[in-house]
């Protein structure tokens, strides 16, 4: 199943504390791996090629092996980018063009308010950090 967005716009979470996008500052984690990703190829990987891309890195899997190891993640259902630590904690927002393909832009940028106004995007909310 595939965890791609068209034309979608995932704003930062409601309950996330952060005022602009951060930077995580922890080498090697999801977040700080996605966002590297996202700054350094806007509009170039889906959201499934963004998974599978920081699966690999995190894993240690060479290029040679990236169709085997895309079949071991997608085995298994994986979560969206709904639920990412860049959307949950560290104020950025993700936007999947008509392709599918994700830039991320920081909660404070003009860029992030006029694509959370844009009649023709979904805009979702990124998920909660907590229920209530």
């Amino acid at each position: 199943m595939s965890t791609n967005y068209i034309n979608t716009f995932i704003t930062a979470a409601a309950d996330g504390k952060a005022q602009t996008g951060i930077v995580p500052s922890k080498a090697g984690t999801v977040g700080e791996l996605q966002l590297s990703l996202l700054l350094g190829r806007p509009y170039v990987l889906t959201s499934d090629d963004l998974l599978l891309e920081v699966y690999m890195i995190r894993n240690g899997i060479p290029p040679e092996e990236r169709e085997a190891a895309r079949d071991r993640l997608f085995a298994k259902p994986q979560a969206c980018l709904r639920a990412s630590p860049l959307v949950k904690q560290y104020g950025w927002g993700l936007h999947h063009d008509g392709a599918g393909r994700v830039a991320a832009y920081g909660i404070e940028s003009d860029a992030y308010r006029d694509l959370s106004r844009r009649p023709d995007l979904a805009v979702v909310a990124g998920m909660r950090n907590s229920r209530g």
